[in-house]
């Protein structure tokens, strides 16, 4: 797959890539409970950092239904297990996820879709009440893009590639495409990108505020890890009022998010943890955090 490829080349073949039914190697989780197209692992020094690895290679991680419910059942218990702080999803060098299976797709109707929800499976990743990170490598196509934007913070490979070319097979994305994007790059060029199919490269994206950081590929997940690790040695009921408050800030008016900032503030009053990284601070000594 090169990069020089016609658009609708590169979207049929990645940004939506057909399912082949490929028999990946299953993974077992903490619980028990083997999954067929991701896998998980605890990581850092002191194991506080969840990992979620989408593993449909041959389909480049085409986002299939089978895929997305497994990576939900990961997220939450990740979410559940008081040793966590952060999480991470990522996919491989040639894709973070190329986008939805066109296959599974291909033949759904309007009734079909409205009934079953289409893409009402994804709201696990921007519920999740821990900090989520992609680590996005090679393309983050459609569905891809959009899971992406659902993390709260997103680090690049030096190659990778983002879009939303949702219309050149004739639908738009559904998935938060045209509202996350708008948000993070503004008007302009969420709707070319929207309009028109065209991919940025990484580096476009970080100058656009899609992407917080670029890095060469192969140091992208040792700078994530470094990043979840210093989320998670922080006081984890302060991380989720504080993820609260800038999540509130894309969705409410600036008085009101200045009013629920300041409630949530002054909410940390009340917490164990406050007072222990204060006095940590004044003693100059590392804080006890017991998220409390």
């Amino acid at each position: 797959m090169v990069l020089a490829l016609q658009m609708s080349q590169l979207f049929f073949r990645t940004g939506y890539a057909r399912s082949k039914g490929a028999s990946l190697t299953a993974q077992k989780c903490m619980s028990n409970t083997s999954y067929q197209y991701i896998l998980i692992n605890t990581l850092g020094e002191k194991k506080n950092v969840g990992l979620v690895q989408l593993n449909r290679p041959k389909a480049l991680n085409a986002l299939c239904t089978d895929l997305i419910l497994e990576m939900d059942a990961a997220i939450a218990k990740f979410e559940k297990d008081d040793k966590i702080g952060a999480i991470i999803i990522t996919g491989n060098e040639k894709a973070f996820a190329a986008g939805a299976d066109i296959k599974e797709m291909l033949n759904q109707t309007y009734s079909e879709v409205m009934k079953g929800s289409l893409f009402g499976e994804w709201k696990r990743i921007s519920h999740c009440s821990k900090p989520v990170i992609a680590a996005v490598n090679g393309y983050a196509l459609g569905g891809g893009c959009e899971m992406a934007m659902m993390c709260d913070i997103i680090y690049a490979g030096d190659k990778a590639r983002f879009g939303q070319p949702e219309i050149i097979i004739g639908t738009i994305p559904g998935a938060g495409g045209t509202q996350r994007l708008t948000r993070a790059v503004g008007k302009s060029k969420a709707m070319e990108m929207c309009l028109t199919g065209n991919q940025v490269t990484a580096k476009e994206a970080e100058r656009m505020g899609l992407v917080s950081k670029v890095f060469p590929a192969s140091q992208l997940m040792s700078e994530v890890i470094k990043l979840a690790e210093k989320i998670s040695s922080y006081s984890p009921l302060i991380v989720t009022l504080c993820k609260e408050a800038v999540n509130t800030a894309l969705e409410t008016t600036l008085q009101d998010g200045l009013q629920l900032e300041k409630c949530l503030a002054y909410a940390t009053f009340a917490t164990d943890d406050r007072k222990e990284g204060v006095t940590a601070f004044v003693e100059k000594r590392a804080p006890n955090f017991k998220n409390s």
